[in-house]
């Protein structure tokens, strides 16, 4: 044996740390644990109801995250009528290592909802999304948040407080005052409603599924894969048929590369 090999035997030997947890496994689930309380305490990703603290979405998606666990919205559905906007939405958790879909969320958001009155139609279609990718992660996760020391609740759940009418002051007395002739009232004119725009064509959970597997490929780097995670709910149609474009060329071409190093 050569003296280099004689120290390599003494070099201590170093422990790699997993990228990700494994849910399956109860050490790894409580360290996660650990790691999302000081994460979530970091970011500020909280909000106060009543002297208790639910975690915001983005807390949650850091939970899925570290298990491998992405959201793919479904469909977002306009349930508008003349005098309400609402839309419903649902979500499905896709697990990268088993490449299997592992749960899933819907919820509804609507300008009756008391505080939404003045959103706007992107606002409330948006927000049903942000509400079905939380009650998606609370479905398999609300144990891990438990641990965490925070509510099972998202945050965005805890918004919504119900179809209430908004309770209108009566009106002061008027002073009393000398009789007058009586006028005829003028007419009020009629109120049209302005027609509701179309939903946005989001991608298909095909086309996101796609985009999933291509970016399972070895030639993605870790940080392509997770800008992209982080924007995959946000493509349209054309823009996610575009991207799977792009990751197929970008893919053979890295492949090309290795053939003729």
């Amino acid at each position: 044996m050569t003296e280099a090999q004689k120290d390599n035997t003494k070099a201590p030997i170093r422990k790699l740390k997993a990228e990700s947890y494994d849910i399956s496994r109860s050490d790894e689930t409580l360290s996660l644990a650990k790691d999302l309380a000081n994460f979530i305490k970091e970011n500020k990703l909280t909000t106060a109801v009543q002297g208790k603290e639910f975690v915001n979405v983005e807390g949650w998606q850091y939970a899925g995250s570290r298990l491998g666990i992405v959201p793919i919205v479904d469909h977002v559905i306009n349930m508008s009528t003349e005098t309400e906007i609402k839309y419903q939405a649902k979500v499905t958790l896709f697990d990268l290592r088993s490449q299997q879909t592992v749960g899933a969320g819907f919820a509804i958001c609507s300008n009756k909802e008391q505080g939404k009155k003045f959103y706007q139609e992107f606002a409330i279609a948006s927000m049903a999304q942000t509400r079905a990718i939380g009650k998606a992660y609370r479905n398999i996760l609300a144990w891990i948040i438990r641990a965490a020391g925070y509510e099972p609740t998202p945050a965005e759940e805890m918004e919504y407080g119900g179809n209430t009418p908004e309770v209108k002051a009566a009106p002061a007395p008027a002073p009393e005052a000398a009789p007058m002739k009586a006028v005829p009232a003028e007419q009020p004119l009629p109120v049209v409603a302005e027609p509701l725009a179309p939903a946005a064509a989001y991608a298909t959970a095909p086309q996101k599924e796609e985009i999933i597997r291509l970016l399972n490929h070895p030639v993605i780097t870790r940080q392509e894969k997770t800008k992209m995670l982080l924007n995959i709910n946000k493509l349209d149609q054309e823009r996610a048929n575009s991207a799977i474009a792009n990751l197929k060329k970008t893919i053979e071409g890295r492949e090309g590369d290795q053939a003729a190093a």
